[in-house]
C-alpha cells in the first residue's frame, strides 16, 4: 500500500479501542503495517486488525499487559519477527484510578503507574534498542493535559503523565544521535469508550457544550496529529509536547 508510512512497521499499545484504535487505523491508512496491543478486549482488537487488513496493510494482534516488563519484551520481539522491523512505537495504553488522596490505596497508585508510566518505559526501552540498531525510528507518548494541570482526585494519573512527559523529553536528547525522535501528544477531553465509565451519553454532550470549541474531541482528530508526529512530515520535530485539546487546558 502506498502512503507516507508505506513499508513502516508500527506498534500501538492499548489499540483495541478509543484513541489507540484510531491511531492504529490512521497509521495503516498512511501505509504502515501495525501491531495492535490489547490487554482485555480481544474481539475489538481483532476488529481493528480486520479493518487494517481491508486497507491492504498487514496487522498483528498481541495480548500483553504493558505493566509487565517480560510481556513487553516478548511483544516487541514478536513485532520484529512478524514485520522484520519496528519503526514506530506509540505508547497509548493507560489506566487510571480516580480517588481523593485521603481514600486512595497504594495499590491504586501502583496499578495506574504500572500501565501508564512503567509500561511506557519498558516498551520504549525495548523498542529504542531495536531502532538504534536499525538506524532510527519514532517514539510517541500519548500523554494528557493532566501532565501539567492538577485535576483533583487524579493524583495517580496526573503524576504518571507528568513523569511520562519528562522521560520523553530526556529520551529525545539521549536518542537523537541514534536518529530516534521522541515526542509527546497531549489530548484533552476526548470522546472515547472510557469516558462512559464516568459520564452518561447525555452528560458528555452537555458538558461538551461548555468547552471552548463546543464539543469533545474525536479519537480520529487526535490520531491525525499522532500520525503527523511519527511521520517524515515531522522529521525535524523531536522533544515536542503538542496539545490536541481544543483549548481545554487554557480554560479549565
Amino acid at each position: 500500500m502506498e502512503g507516507k508510512l508505506a513499508g513502516r512497521a508500527a506498534l500501538v499499545t492499548g489499540a483495541s479501542r478509543g484513541i489507540g484504535r484510531a491511531i492504529a487505523v490512521e497509521l495503516a491508512r498512511l501505509g504502515a503495517n501495525v501491531a495492535i496491543n490489547y490487554a482485555r478486549h480481544r474481539e475489538e482488537a481483532m476488529d481493528v486488525a480486520a479493518e487494517i487488513e481491508r486497507m491492504g496493510c498487514d496487522a498483528m494482534v498481541i495480548q500483553a499487559d504493558v505493566g509487565q516488563r517480560a510481556e513487553d519484551e516478548v511483544m516487541v520481539r514478536s513485532v520484529l519477527e512478524e514485520f522484520g522491523r519496528l519503526d514506530i512505537l506509540v505508547n497509548n495504553a493507560a489506566y487510571s484510578v480516580r480517588k481523593p488522596l485521603l481514600e486512595m490505596d497504594p495499590a491504586d497508585m501502583e496499578r495506574t503507574w504500572a500501565v501508564s508510566l512503567w509500561g511506557a518505559f519498558h516498551c520504549s526501552q525495548f523498542a529504542a534498542r531495536l531502532m538504534a540498531e536499525r538506524g532510527g525510528g519514532s517514539i510517541l507518548m500519548v500523554s494528557s493535559v493532566h501532565a501539567s494541570r492538577p485535576y483533583p482526585n487524579c493524583s495517580a494519573y496526573n503524576g504518571a503523565k507528568a513523569a511520562m512527559n519528562q522521560m520523553a523529553l530526556t529520551w529525545a536528547v539521549e536518542l537523537a544521535p541514534h536518529k530516534i525522535r521522541v515526542n509527546v501528544l497531549e489530548p484533552g477531553w476526548t470522546d472515547t469508550p472510557g469516558e462512559r465509565v464516568y459520564y452518561s451519553e447525555d452528560q458528555i454532550v452537555e458538558k461538551g457544550k461548555d468547552l471552548l470549541l463546543g464539543r469533545l474531541a474525536t479519537s480520529e482528530e487526535v490520531a491525525k496529529t499522532a500520525a503527523f508526529l511519527v511521520s517524515d512530515d515531522a522529521s525535524y520535530v523531536t522533544g515536542a509536547v503538542l496539545r490536541v485539546d481544543g483549548g481545554y487546558a487554557i480554560t479549565h
